[in-house]
C-alpha cells in the first residue's frame, strides 16, 4: 500500500490519540518523540510491504507460462506468495 506523508502523519496522530486515551497504555516522555517513533515504524512497515509485493510480483512474472495479472489464478498465486514471504519474514 502506498501512503503519502500526509496520510502517514494523520495515522500517526490517530494512533497517538488512541494511546493517550487508552487506560492500558501510558506514554513515557514527550509526545513529539512518541509521534516520531510511530511515524518511523509506519514507514518501515510500509517499506517492507512494498518489498514483499515486489518480490512476489517478480516471482509470478518469472513463471514459464504467463499469468494475466488480475485473473483469478493470479490473485490466488499472489495471495499465497504474499503469505509465504511474510511467513519467511515472520510478519504473519
Amino acid at each position: 500500500m502506498i501512503l503519502s506523508d500526509d496520510k502517514i502523519n494523520h495515522l500517526a496522530h490517530v494512533i497517538l490519540s488512541c494511546l493517550k486515551n487508552s487506560s492500558n497504555a501510558r506514554l513515557k516522555g514527550d509526545e513529539a518523540h512518541a509521534l516520531r517513533e510511530i511515524k518511523r515504524v509506519l514507514a518501515s512497515e510500509l517499506a517492507q510491504e512494498r518489498e514483499v509485493d515486489r518480490i512476489v510480483r517478480a516471482r509470478l512474472a518469472s513463471y514459464s507460462r504467463p499469468i494475466v495479472e488480475g485473473s483469478p489464478e493470479w490473485e490466488v498465486l499472489y495471495r499465497k506468495g504474499i503469505e509465504e514471504e511474510l511467513r519467511k519474514r515472520r510478519m504473519l
